[in-house]
């Protein structure tokens, strides 16, 4: 089987059930492969069985697994879970993040654990199982955001949160190389999905809509083609974050 050839391999998605990880589930399902669909609460349920119940009626392989990921024995138990259904994983996608727009001065203890919780110790742990866990030649992504190259306050705990990731990919990519793992991640720009809206005003939104040179919000279906290539055709690329934005920051 080839490295670009998803049909039959196994692909873990976190967060997988809505927005960007619901059209990548789709997306792979679509391609052949068998999708572990994980999502954290009762209150993404109904949107992980619609997924699951999209790639079943296309004539997809699927399965849900509800964690919450924060528990990093929760994240074993995905992997595994993943593995004795299927056989073995040979792609793991963390899409799961939060995010928080608050002043410095207001931010407390709890909103800083929360944050470094979900954006980062998920990402750190969910790396490891991958790098235990995965098929050789396998890929590992993650998704971050664009903020990591953003001049701005009120973000501090979710870029904060989210910019040791980029050395949680390099450090895995140098460690997991030798068995043709590939780690990458990708930075969208503010996405139109209801996980932007929850934290911005009228006038923030219409700010965001205006600063990328290409005009506009980033739309799911522009980052899961991207996300896909880095974990077919673009497996050489490793190590890196891939800003994709239209040009809402670079670096």
């Amino acid at each position: 089987m080839s490295r670009n050839d998803l049909n039959g391999k196994v692909v873990l998605i976190a967060g997988g059930a809505k927005n960007l990880g619901g059209l990548l589930s789709r997306n792979f399902a679509a391609k052949g492969a068998k999708v572990a669909v994980h999502y954290n609460s009762d209150s993404t349920k109904a949107d992980a069985e619609k997924t699951l119940a999209d790639i079943t009626n296309a004539g997809g392989e699927a399965f849900i697994f509800q964690a919450d990921l924060t528990k990093v024995e929760n994240i074993s138990k995905l992997f595994e879970a993943t593995k004795q259904k299927f056989g073995g994983i040979d792609i793991a996608i963390n899409t799961v993040g939060m995010v928080l727009k608050k002043p410095f001065l207001e931010t407390t203890e709890a909103d800083y654990d929360t944050m470094f919780d979900i954006n980062s110790k998920v990402a750190y742990f969910f790396i490891q199982e991958a790098g235990k866990h995965l098929n050789e030649n396998g890929k590992i992504n993650t998704i971050v955001t664009s903020l990591l190259a953003a001049y701005t306050g009120l973000y501090s705990t979710y870029a904060g949160a989210k910019a040791p990731v980029e050395h949680f990919t390099r450090m895995a990519s140098k460690e997991f190389g030798e068995r043709g793992i590939s780690v990458s991640a990708v930075a969208p720009g503010p996405m139109d999905t209801p996980f932007f809206y929850g934290q911005e005003g009228e006038d923030a939104v219409a700010y965001h809509k205006s600063a990328s040179a290409l005009g506009g919000l980033t739309d799911i279906k522009d980052i899961a083609p991207l996300v896909e290539f880095l974990v077919t055709d673009g497996w050489w690329i490793t190590g890196q974050t891939i800003f994709a934005n239209g040009g809402y920051t670079t670096r």
